[in-house]
């Protein structure tokens, strides 16, 4: 993965990863599939302009949904799931707040 913004797809904004930015400085944010833990931290440094302490990766499965009256099945879409912890003195505003 040459591109930094290929690596990086989009945050994630759920209660959860918002209380985690707040009290731990860690950040969300779903990558591609095939990344490693160095190319998510070059990406997110360059993107960013920030500096990042440590890399968790986490593959969460597709989950099964029932769709109308007779039940049809369908699949939710299975994620890479990057969270990222940074240095102190560095921050990531998702929302974009004033």
């Amino acid at each position: 993965m040459t591109n930094a913004h290929d690596v990086i797809i989009r945050p994630i904004v759920t209660e959860k990863s918002l209380k985690t930015q707040e009290n731990d400085n860690t950040v969300v944010f779903e990558v591609a599939k095939g990344t490693n833990k160095t190319h998510v931290k070059k990406a997110i440094e360059e993107i960013f302009n920030v500096k990042v302490e440590k890399v968790n990766i986490l593959n969460s499965k597709p989950k099964t949904r029932y769709i109308g009256r007779y039940r049809n099945e369908s699949h939710t879409k299975a994620i890479r799931k990057a969270y990222i912890k940074l240095k102190e003195g560095y921050k990531i505003d998702i929302l974009g707040d004033k």
